[in-house]
């Protein structure tokens, strides 16, 4: 986890990730994404309200409400046949298990 304030730094952290991915040539595409990547946010957003008109807001202080939220976002390698890739040796055996993931995703 990355505790981040601001767009620009969450961006940052999006890009390192990004770099870390890896990627190789296949003959469908030239920068076949060789992994599944998960990126998740959590927002935490805490105000300050009054108390209830009911009761007296001289004796009582102000009430902190904290809202949290979680987004997460998937981008899954996508799934290989071998004859339209021409995949070979650890290419071939990166599509299997790419495969596997997709197919065990499936039965979630």
């Amino acid at each position: 986890q990355i505790p981040i304030s601001t767009v620009s730094e969450s961006l940052s952290v999006l890009q390192q990730g990004t770099l870390n991915r890896t990627t190789a040539a296949t003959l469908m595409n030239q920068c076949s994404s060789r992994s599944h990547a998960v990126f998740t946010i959590w927002l935490q957003r805490t105000t300050i309200t009054a108390r209830s008109s009911k009761t007296n807001l001289s004796e009582s202080p102000p009430l902190d409400v904290t809202t949290s939220s979680r987004l997460t976002f998937v981008d899954l390698a996508g799934s290989e046949r071998m004859k339209k890739t021409g995949a070979e040796g650890e290419r071939m055996r990166e599509g299997i298990k790419i495969n596997e993931g997709l197919l065990a995703l499936g039965n979630v």
